[in-house]
């Protein structure tokens, strides 16, 4: 049971748990996971963390079919700038490894934005908190268990 498990339990949110055999030679964690899972990639969203301007760390929910726009998502967390952090950094402040940080039930609350897109679907696929472990549920409900906001931060 992960922390993002836990934390989903805790608050009663309807979810489902997938789980696949990962690959460690998959090029991308994303890709790997809308493959296995046999879902659209419009569906299944990643976990990216941001630094910053102002050395605060935020995090961006976006599609794995895209990439995050820096620009879009420095804007919706109220910064001039966004660049990519340090994987150390998101290690330590999540509490994940890389490939299967989560959204939910990081270490340190972080500022969260989630791609506009999500509320196309009923549900969507985010890290479970593990590689080979997504958690299924609704983006208004992931949006609630991270305080998070939506805008359009996703670049095809």
């Amino acid at each position: 049971m992960t922390p993002a498990i836990e934390l989903a339990t805790k608050y009663k949110v309807a979810f489902t748990v997938h789980q696949y055999q990962h690959n460690s030679k998959a090029e991308s964690y994303g890709d790997e996971a809308a493959v296995s899972l046999g879902a659209d990639p419009k569906q299944v969203f990643k976990t990216l963390v941001v630094e910053l301007n102002s050395g605060e760390l935020a995090v961006g929910v976006v599609p794995v079919s895209g990439s995050l726009n820096l620009k879009a998502i420095a804007n919706a967390a109220n910064a001039k700038k966004a660049a990519m952090a340090d994987k150390l950094k998101v290690q330590r402040s999540s509490g994940y490894v890389l490939g299967g940080v989560s959204p939910i039930g990081q270490r340190k609350p972080l500022t969260t934005i989630i791609d506009s897109s999500a509320n196309n679907f009923s549900t969507i696929f985010v890290s479970a908190g593990k590689r080979g472990l997504e958690i299924e549920l609704s983006a208004s409900d992931l949006a609630n268990l991270t305080s998070a906001t939506f805008a359009p931060i996703s670049a095809s």
